[in-house]
């Protein structure tokens, strides 16, 4: 079968380029793309410029970061020009993009750390703001992926910075094509299809040329479709979805006053398409105020600090009714607030101080609107603002089939917010890996330790006297803690306990409470529940609940015995979450008990940050009743436990807080549970997507995974019979099939070891010559960061070798120095040789040891056989350690002519903070000043050795 060449694929992308609008222009380098610069900008700004004025625009323009510049293409610069005038240059018309001017290119070379050639260039007014990367037909799009990550190390900084100016990324190999946002925390995960309005996938290079690259479009997604995260100094580009939902609702304000609503599923980024639908509506003549609208306080402050991070103080959160009636009386056009608050303020108390409102075109965008909008209170908002346009976002609407009766009777999303404008259901999420799929098991039985089957529910019964059990309940905590590390990767992530009564949650927390004690586990649990209304209904036990929870009333103290007793129990809750984290929070007034539940969201949103502290602050289990189900969204959590009846929207919702994409390590979101959820689970994912639904939503079971794993098994064979074959593999080209069969077969194991039912004796390869496979996996990754250090490119540098999936905590330093121990106390030689050989083969197998296995085996060598018990290894290792950390520190300092004092600062506020240092850091520790061309290359050596000097010596050195 022949493939079309890269060559040729490009090529014949050029041609269309130019057909569609773009002037074709060669440049080979960074000299004639500056010159290229001059000259378009002169065209652009109807100008000319001198050799001066010239330079002026370029120390501009290579000032600043990726992030900085993004906000410099969209400002102007007031350039002083040598005749003695005043000039506003402009970069980049977003207003009118037609008058901008489109270039294409290719092969410009580029030479900074390394040389590096760009396939094809889109230049806007001359700035590069599109970088195409190419493969040829057959090889994966990934590699594109990695080699535009390599070239913002290694070049785009190069010739004034101007490659940092690029927007936007696109990589394809034909038949595949992706685009992404010039993003320095980008991952393949954020790379997306283009679809058409219906989410039909457009993946064809051709297609997607046309419908996305033409002029007029690629100006739009430029000047309106990125957006600027002010908080994580980065850009986002929206997804097709949320570009067509953004022009629907825009198009609906602008020509009707009709309502309307936006149906994309939990988890596929709707603040960032009400926000971004927010931030052109306000700037339309005819829309006097936005008013974004939740329903709950948790949602209400999250999505506060994440509309803040899309723009900064864009959002002025209203404490309270007072606050919002300003903010609409005053020249704020953009407000947050929630629904019970919007509904105070058209009450008779606040009405007249907002009469001059009432024919003022407002629109109110309303987040997640299945809850908020079923009531009185719809009706008072929309009677006050007779020329107020409701705009609904939801993920799981509400239909005649899911619609509960109440005074008002049974209300549709559509009765209230009329017609649908876009809809982005979860299997489409699901298609585009935009969100996981769920992997459920339901537990009737179980093992313990002794290989007994365990009954912890009998199919079907549901007496509460049985759900409610001490003796079952007690079977389900054992459950939980013998399976908690496998669901979660060594508590790598976090799960939710969703169980159907406060009275539950104190049954379950004080049996795990007991259990640690009595050093069963050493899982780190807390609870939130609220000590008022919830435990009186019986409503709110088994389904979410549509009112926002008022901490200011639910945290007064109640006079019942009841009520006293649950506060009295949280109280005890939180003491003990005080403890673990050295916090002061309490249900003794509103503030603290909210500033707790804020505590407890933080904690668990923090995990995904690089720098987070695993053992220090991470929190394993959530026990709650309702909160937290819905509107809460943190990556690193990935299972859910559940012991209580969920249906419909309640039940999507809930699973869906273990279903955001995070690497390749998480592949589904694991839901666990207790209570016979199969037919109300088939019926949910039906009633929010199809018939045919429920096998792309939810994982296969054990045996189907396993079938997988045994493919990818039988296709690494062939290429290598034995671990040893991978030492025969004559060219790049073998090895490069080898990493990726292998990586094949780690993706399917990742899958298969979050199933209870997961024992490697089912398998048709033991651990051990897995490992062994592993080991050479690894040494080829290490022969990639060899090569890149001697400046030699290699085939393997764009292929991703996913090591996420290799991270095993529970292999760490202390663990290798018990080994170390047991060796000592080998009776005999041959036992010694087995136990050292184990040891060795561990540091091999395991990412983050393998930089430290030289070091290791050093100690192992030439220490060990002068200590003379086990007990003395630990001391005697920290001692080693010592003074090799001293000596390399020593030897990097003289090779690098650095200050050895201030450098060791530098390293040990690189390890506190988790901060890289800039680069100007670095050369206050040198001797000399590198000249400017020689200081992003130097730069860059310093930093790269500062890191694997921490990666060597302190990353993984804690038990």
């Amino acid at each position: 079968m022949s493939h079309q060449s890269e060559a040729v694929l490009e090529n014949n992308l050029i041609k269309q380029l130019a057909g569609l609008g773009f002037t074709s222009v060669k440049i080979e380098d960074g000299t004639v793309l500056v010159a290229n610069l001059k000259s378009q900008l002169e065209v652009f700004n109807q100008t000319t410029f001198t050799a001066k004025d010239f330079d002026a625009v370029l120390n501009h323009l290579a000032k600043g970061n990726v992030f900085e510049k993004a906000k410099t293409l969209r400002d102007r610069f007031q350039l002083d020009k040598e005749d003695g005038t005043s000039f506003y240059v402009r970069f980049f018309n977003s207003e009118d993009t037609n008058q901008n001017l489109y270039q294409v290119t290719n092969q410009i070379s580029l030479e900074g750390s390394y040389k590096n050639r760009f396939d094809v260039t889109l230049l806007v007014n001359g700035l590069p703001l599109v970088q195409i990367e190419l493969k040829r037909s057959g090889i994966e799009i990934k590699e594109a992926f990695n080699q535009i990550n390599r070239y913002q190390m290694h070049s785009f900084w190069s010739n004034h910075g101007l490659f940092q100016y690029v927007q936007l990324f696109v990589i394809s190999n034909g038949g595949n094509t992706k685009y992404l946002a010039n993003n320095k925390l980008q991952s393949v995960k954020q790379t997306f299809f283009l679809a058409d309005s219906a989410n039909k996938n457009v993946t064809d290079l051709t297609a997607f040329a046309a419908a996305f690259l033409n002029p007029m479009h690629l100006g739009k997604m430029i000047a309106h479709y990125i957006v600027i995260n002010e908080t994580h100094k980065v850009m986002m580009v929206l997804r097709p979805y949320q570009y067509f939902a953004t022009e629907a609702i825009i198009n609906q304000v602008k020509n009707t006053n009709d309502n309307a609503y936006i149906w994309h599923t939990t988890g596929s980024g709707k603040t960032l398409t009400s926000f971004k639908a927010s931030q052109i509506l306000v700037d339309l003549p005819e829309v006097h105020k936005v008013v974004f609208v939740v329903d709950r306080k948790d949602l209400d402050y999250q999505t506060m600090n994440e509309f803040n991070a899309f723009k900064k103080d864009s959002v002025d959160v209203t404490d309270n009714t007072q606050s919002l009636v300003r903010q609409l009386t005053d020249n704020t056009k953009l407000v947050l607030t929630t629904i019970q608050k919007l509904n105070n303020a058209v009450s008779d108390r606040f009405a007249g101080k907002i009469e001059a409102l009432r024919h003022k075109k407002i629109v109110f965008i309303f987040d997640e609107c299945h809850r908020s909008q079923f009531g009185e209170t719809h009706g008072r908002i929309t009677k006050f603002f007779d020329k107020s346009q409701l705009i609904g976002f939801t993920g799981t609407p509400i239909f005649a089939e899911n619609a509960s009766k109440n005074d008002f009777g049974k209300r549709t999303t559509k009765d209230l917010f009329a017609n649908c404008l876009h809809k982005y259901v979860i299997t489409d999420a699901i298609r585009d890996q935009n969100v996981l799929r769920f992997g459920i098991e339901y537990v009737g039985k179980y093992k313990n330790k002794s290989n007994t089957f365990i009954d912890i529910e009998v199919e079907d019964i549901d007496r509460q006297e049985v759900l409610d059990s001490d003796k079952r309940i007690n079977k389900i905590v054992d459950y939980i803690i013998a399976y908690h590390n496998q669901k979660t990767f060594n508590k790598e992530y976090s799960a939710l306990l969703a169980v159907s009564s406060i009275d539950n949650v104190i049954q379950y927390y004080d049996l795990f409470q007991e259990k640690k004690e009595a050093g069963e586990h050493d899982l780190r649990i807390a609870t939130i529940f609220t000590y008022g209304t919830n435990e009186d209904s019986d409503e709110a036990k088994d389904f979410l609940p549509g009112d926002e929870v008022d901490f200011d009333v639910l945290a007064e103290p109640r006079t019942s015995y009841q009520s006293k007793r649950t506060r009295d129990k949280l109280e005890t809750y939180i003491g003990d979450y005080n403890k673990m984290y050295n916090t002061s929070f309490s249900t003794k007034d509103s503030q603290q008990f909210e500033n707790y539940f804020k505590n407890i969201s933080k904690r668990l949103k923090d995990r995904e940050k690089e720098n987070f502290n695993s053992e220090q602050d991470r929190l394993d289990i959530v026990i709650v009743v309702n909160m937290m189900l819905t509107g809460f969204d943190a990556k690193k959590v990935n299972t859910l436990y559940i012991d209580k009846n969920l249906k419909q929207h309640g039940l999507i919702q809930a699973f869906s807080r273990t279903n955001r994409i995070l690497g390749e390590q998480k592949s589904q979101g694991n839901i666990l549970s207790f209570r016979n959820l199969k037919k109300a689970t088939d019926d949910a994912i039906t009633l929010f997507s199809n018939k045919d639904a429920i096998e792309v939503v939810t994982m296969p079971d054990y045996e189907t995974v396993a079938d997988k794993f045994d493919e990818a098994l039988k296709l690494l064979r062939e290429i290598t019979p034995t671990y040893q074959s991978v030492n025969d593999l004559e060219s790049e080209e073998d090895e490069a099939q080898f990493v990726q069969a292998f990586r094949k077969l780690m993706r399917a194991l990742n899958v298969l070891q979050s199933y209870t039912d997961f024992d490697w004796e089912d398998l048709p390869i033991d651990e051990q010559e897995f490992e062994y496979y592993k080991g050479k996996y690894l040494d080829l990754y290490e022969k990639v960061k060899q090569d890149n250090k001697k400046q030699k490119t290699s085939i393997l540098d764009d292929i991703d070798f996913e090591l996420e999936l290799l991270h095993r905590d529970q292999i760490n330093v202390a663990y290798i120095l018990k080994l170390l121990a047991q060796l000592k106390e080998a009776k005999t030689s041959s036992a010694a040789a087995v136990q050292r050989k184990a040891i060795i083969d561990l540091l091999g197998g395991d990412i983050q040891l393998r930089s430290k296995r030289e070091l290791i085996q050093k100690f192992i060598d030439e220490n060990m056989p002068y200590i003379k018990d086990g007990d003395s290894i630990e001391d005697e290792f920290e001692k080693f350690w010592q003074e090799q950390k001293v000596l390399a520190l020593g030897k990097l300092c003289e090779e690098e002519h650095l200050d050895k004092a201030q450098f060791k600062a530098l390293i040990d506020a690189y390890i506190y903070s988790g901060r890289e240092p800039i680069k100007d850091e670095v050369f206050q520790c040198l001797d000399n000043r590198p000249s400017v061309l020689q200081a992003r290359t130097i730069g860059d050596r310093i930093i790269a050795k500062m890191k694997e000097f921490v990666e060597v010596f302190v990353r993984g050195m804690m038990a």
